[in-house]
């Protein structure tokens, strides 16, 4: 019997001892494959974040070559795409990004009366000539009796569409129109035999692609630089040195008191720098002209 006790102990002990033996083995590859594979994670410092809801043209093209200098100072740039008028100030409203650069001040305004938001202009960044485009059209002399007119639907741009139409002489407004006011097709006081239609801002370009010849359109310039439409082309603009260009400045944008935080000010002063300047001018040769 003692033998037999002898012989089960021994028995236990070298077993124990090679499964002890290889649990050690076992960590020991454990601990080597996780050496090779360890994936090395950028820990984001959100206090450090700034996001921005821009359009893709050109307002994410000029935030880009703001980036190297908020990096420079420590800051990090989101950037998030929206292709609607809409979206990005919701997106603004409800705190999902820290500012947004797509609008000018009188949209701004009109959004905000329609939806009950604060939001405010916390700085003017660059100005965008409206352009009248044409179908088939090479002067506005050309321009047939009853022709269709293609503008922006919402508040601020409808009005800016139409003052352009009455600065080439093309309707006629009630006297004092202005964009402070603003005006729609239902103020034309002459609408010069044409047909005025109001679409969605950012189809007008395609509208006027598939229109008949004879048409014309007036479109914004980030929606006219996205179809391929050079400013070179247009008809008649707005002029980049009169009222329209500090009225329609296109801005970056916060809840209001969020202007004065160290994201926005960061965000603007990267924004307002001659390498930023010198891009506008050079990239996009008059089409979108820097108001800072």
């Amino acid at each position: 019997m003692k033998k037999k006790s002898v012989l089960a102990l021994v028995f236990a002990l070298a077993l124990t001892l090679t499964l002890l033996a290889g649990c050690g083995g076992s960590s020991d590859k454990k601990s080597n494959a996780s050496n090779s594979d360890v994936v090395v994670v950028k820990d984001i410092d959100e206090s450090k974040l700034i996001t921005v809801g821009a359009s893709a043209t050109p307002h994410a093209e000029i935030l880009e070559e703001a980036r190297a200098a908020l990096e420079a100072d420590g800051w990090e740039l989101k950037i998030v795409i929206y292709d609607d008028y809409v979206l990005p100030n919701q997106a603004l409203a409800d705190g999902t990004i820290d500012a947004n650069y797509f609008q000018h001040t009188p949209y701004l305004n009109s959004y905000n009366e329609a939806n009950g938001t604060n939001l405010i202009a916390a700085a003017l960044i660059h100005y965008e000539p409206f352009g009248i485009y044409s179908n088939g059209v090479s002067d506005l002399s050309e321009l047939k009796d009853g022709a269709t007119i293609i503008i922006p639907a919402d508040d601020s741009n409808e009005t800016r569409a139409l003052l352009l139409l009455q600065q080439e002489g093309l309707i006629i407004l009630p006297e004092g129109a202005s964009a402070e006011d603003g005006v729609s097709t239902l103020d034309i006081v002459d609408d010069g035999g044409y047909r005025i239609v109001t679409v969605q801002a950012d189809t007008v370009a395609a509208q006027l692609k598939n229109s008949d010849k004879g048409t014309i359109a007036v479109i914004n310039g980030n929606y006219a630089l996205a179809a391929g439409l050079d400013i070179k082309d247009a008809l008649a603009n707005e002029d980049a040195d009169g009222d329209a260009a500090l009225t329609y400045a296109n801005i970056i944008a916060c809840a209001a008191g969020d202007q004065n935080s160290a994201k926005i000010t960061a965000l603007i002063a990267a924004l307002q720098t001659e390498v930023v300047a010198d891009f506008i001018a050079n990239q996009y040769e008059g089409a979108v002209v820097r108001i800072f």
